[in-house]
């Protein structure tokens, strides 16, 4: 009886062992490879919804775009001025977040340009504030690391003054709070996450006409590496604006499709 017994448990197992190597090779072709994507908070970019889950227009894109390629991406917020370093070490893939690659092209390996935006400059309504040149010996907020620091800081273009001070900050909310409690007279950054600040208190604040910078965003990997994916991802991110699903997710965060074009890609 025991050895009746001995036998039927070790044919079950077998039984069941088989099962289980049986599965696995389906499990494995479930699973894609996975693109690490860095990020910051920069509505209505990139940022973390009420689920706590990765959301806004480059998010979409990107999941979009890495799923038409067979890869899974997987959102990772950094902290924006050490962004070389996640790519160094590889705790991150690229980097993907209303990123400038105009004037950086020689910095990164570049997939893109895919959306074109204008770096703007927000003060308040009762600064008297209406024109560049109205910003001489004023105080600017920014973003480290950003493209309007870079402007501000190298005086390399005559239609802006020299300002007085320049107060750098990690995140655009540390920008935000700056003008709101009156420590700086003007911030700059992207147009589309300026206008949701402007949104946020009604008649407070003026967007001066003129923009500060003509940004076309990319996506950077480091310099030197992922050549090949990164020309696939510039492909696809080219057929998405012709078929319409960029479009698409610009509209759902009250963008409009035309202005956010970028000039390489429209051809």
């Amino acid at each position: 009886m025991k050895k009746r017994l001995l036998s039927l448990v070790l044919c079950v197992g077998l039984v069941l062992g088989l099962a289980g190597c049986g599965s696995s090779p389906a499990a494995a072709e479930d699973t894609l490879p996975q693109i690490i994507i860095g990020s910051d908070d920069y509505k209505p970019y990139n940022y973390v919804d009420e689920d706590g889950n990765a959301a806004g227009i480059d998010v979409e894109l990107a999941k979009e775009a890495f799923g038409r390629m067979g890869y899974e991406p997987v959102f990772r917020n950094i902290v924006w001025e050490k962004k070389e370093e996640y790519l160094a070490d590889g705790q991150i893939d690229c980097l993907w977040g209303s990123f400038t690659m105009t004037e950086r092209e020689d910095e990164y390996t570049w997939a893109g340009p895919y959306l074109k935006s204008r770096q703007v400059v927000v003060v308040r309504q009762e600064s008297g504030i209406k024109t560049l040149q109205d910003l001489a010996g004023k105080r600017f907020a920014v973003q480290v690391s950003s493209k309007p620091e870079e402007i501000l800081l190298n005086h390399e273009d005559p239609r802006i003054p020299q300002v007085d001070e320049v107060y750098c900050f990690s995140t655009l909310d540390e920008v935000y709070a700056c003008l709101r409690k009156g420590y700086c007279d003007a911030i700059a950054g992207h147009e589309s996450a300026l206008r949701l600040f402007m949104d946020s208190m009604p008649d407070e604040f003026y967007m001066l006409d003129e923009s500060l910078y003509e940004s076309e965003l990319g996506v950077a990997f480091e310099k030197g590496t992922h050549e090949e994916l990164a020309e696939e991802l510039t492909r696809t991110l080219q057929e998405m604006q012709k078929d319409g699903t960029t479009g698409e997710i610009l509209e759902k965060y009250g963008m409009s499709a035309d202005r956010a074009w970028s000039d390489a890609d429209a051809e």
